[in-house]
């Protein structure tokens, strides 16, 4: 929890100014019972109307002052936890963006989902909870307490007794709540990674008849989590009952005294009744604090889950030229000796070596799985390569800050996103991109006729997931964005599926015309979309097995030959 007591350090003032308030109001309440006790035992008895009235009057005043304190500081509370909660969802937002793809894999985006959404709304009823009742439960109980003792310290010990108990009781059972919540959260996470596979795969789904098993899958997460939450509701719900036993059962003793006590002339009925008053006051703080126990268990679990992404070290840091020195190269893009691997065990990219020069063309081809997008994801740095080096105009890509390393890059994926915007806002993506450039991107990448015969145009608006245009009209307007500002290195990673092959053939026609000084770096599973780059690359299982220029590796590399002639039978559209 300390790193939730850093995000409420700028809200302290506003804080102890709320809490003060609470103060206030909580015991002007605890005067209630006790001005009660005096009218009863000393103004009724003179028949003065005058003072009942008086009394009377002051009793409704203090119920209204601590109404209106708890009001104020209620309202005060809730603002804090609001804006304090808001701060939390802004810096965990900003973290996880920042997260590197290999931390991102740890994590997993299911998990990073609720740690966002319902870790932070645990950590906020927390917060709002502690400034509500955190401050008025231990005054209501040390307050009634005190105020009993002077009363009758006889039956205020006898009430005092019942409380280690429930303390014990409450300490021993919030210790297990934690890690019982921390599974909750656990399960919630795989319930998020379902829910967004079957979303994402509706169509599927529904085209492969597959509706039942997917019914299937989620009922087993779904029984999971009621599992989890099934066994920390019973273990920490178990503590209401327990404490309303012991309370009860210092009710009984407490009257039974009470009684004996009147009988024997050493206390009051009066004052029996105020006491009964404040019992209730106690236990029902009791109760309160209780709930806070518990609340915070839950918190606690939540907080640690969204302190580890705030506090995830960052794993890709700039390293110095000494360390990784320029090599003069009139290279520029080079991989040295590169091998790579996921999980530390074996290499998913091994001894990789190529160079290409500025403007040049790389295409690069393979089954699926053989590492042809993992090559990509080295160059641009979303992962460490685990030996040899990657090198852009001679600079290892280790050496270059991210605010310079990315922008070099324009980068279009066969599965990337689209917002429900206009489709102008969806190729700037929020850059500083003017309408020319925009329409200049949108015809490279062969989306200006489609885009203009909307009857918005470029206003046009797309819909979540862009469910309003066809799978080959999303990649173009992906290949756009890549486009659009005139990046120095653009990756195209089997953003073409999707695509004709006539249309294919114009976008390759296009990117030649308009983007004579940029590198193009195209991943496929067609020969038609790389057969025209300057250096060919064929990956099988990490590894090159053929490189070179179209007509060179249908003669050098059979596995080439064998996937062209598969293609058409070689034969291609222009």
């Amino acid at each position: 929890m300390k790193i939730m007591l850093k995000y409420l350090k700028p809200f302290y003032r506003r804080m102890s100014v709320g809490v003060s308030i609470k103060i206030i109001g909580t015991l002007v309440e605890l005067l209630l019972p006790y001005i009660l006790s005096h009218i009863l035992e000393n103004v009724v008895e003179r028949e003065d109307v005058r003072q009942i009235i008086f009394w009377g009057l002051l009793m409704v005043l203090c119920a209204a002052v601590a109404c209106v304190c708890n009001i104020i500081a209620n309202r005060m509370a809730a603002k804090v936890s609001r804006n304090f909660s808001e701060k939390v969802r802004h810096d965990l937002f900003s973290r996880t963006l920042s997260l590197s793809s290999a931390q991102v894999d740890k994590f997993t985006v299911p998990s990073l989902e609720s740690r966002i959404t319902t870790d932070t709304y645990n950590v906020h009823n927390f917060v709002s909870m502690m400034q509500r009742m955190g401050v008025r439960a231990p005054i209501l109980l040390v307050g009634g307490i005190a105020i009993t003792l002077v009363m009758d310290a006889y039956l205020a010990l006898a009430m005092i007794a019942i409380l280690p108990f429930i303390f014990v009781t409450v300490y021993f059972i919030s210790r297990k709540g934690v890690p019982l919540y921390t599974k909750v959260q656990e399960s919630v996470d795989k319930m998020v990674r379902v829910v967004r596979e079957d979303t994402q795969g509706i169509r599927v789904i529904k085209a492969l008849s597959k509706t039942e098993y997917e019914h299937k899958r989620y009922d087993a997460v779904n029984r999971g989590l009621s599992h989890d939450e099934q066994k920390a509701g019973i273990i920490m719900g178990s503590v209401n009952p327990i404490m309303t036993l012991l309370m009860n059962m210092g009710i009984v003793v407490v009257v039974s005294l009470a009684a004996y006590r009147v009988a024997g002339h050493r206390s009051s009925p009066e004052t029996v009744i105020a006491f009964m008053q404040y019992f209730t006051q106690i236990s029902m703080a009791m109760m309160t604090v209780t709930r806070i126990f518990t609340m915070y268990t839950k918190s606690a679990a939540s907080a640690r889950r969204i302190a580890e992404v705030i506090e995830a070290p960052e794993d890709l840091t700039l390293k110095s030229e000494s360390e990784y020195p320029t090599k003069p190269s009139v290279a520029h893009i080079e991989f040295e000796n590169v091998s790579f691997s996921y999980k530390g065990r074996e290499n998913d990219l091994e001894n990789l070596s190529f160079s290409l020069a500025r403007g040049g063309s790389l295409g690069i081809i393979g089954a699926t799985g053989s590492g042809k997008t993992t090559l990509v994801r080295l160059l641009m740095r979303f992962y460490d390569v685990s030996d040899g080096c990657v090198r852009i105009n001679g600079r290892d890509v280790r050496t270059i800050p991210k605010e310079e390393l990315y922008p070099m890059f324009g980068v279009a994926l066969q599965h990337d996103f689209l917002y429900a915007d206009t489709v102008e806002e969806n190729i700037k993506l929020g850059r500083d991109i003017s309408h020319e450039d925009v329409v200049r991107a949108a015809k490279i990448a062969q989306a200006d006729d489609f885009i203009s015969a909307f009857l918005e145009g470029y206003g046009h608006m797309l819909a979540q997931k862009a469910a309003n245009i066809s799978g080959g009209q999303k990649q173009r307007l992906l290949i756009a964005r890549a486009i659009a500002a005139c990046p120095e290195i653009l990756v195209l990673d089997d953003s073409s599926s999707a695509l004709d092959y006539k249309t294919d053939a114009n976008l390759r026609a296009a990117l030649r015309e308009n983007l004579a000084g940029t590198m193009v770096i195209t991943v496929a599973q067609r020969v038609s979309s790389v057969k025209d780059s300057d250096l060919i690359l064929v990956i099988d299982e990490g590894k090159v097995i053929g490189a070179g220029k179209h007509d060179e590796l249908l003669i050098s590399c059979p596995e080439y030959r064998e996937i062209s002639e598969s293609q058409m039978g070689g034969a291609f559209v222009e």
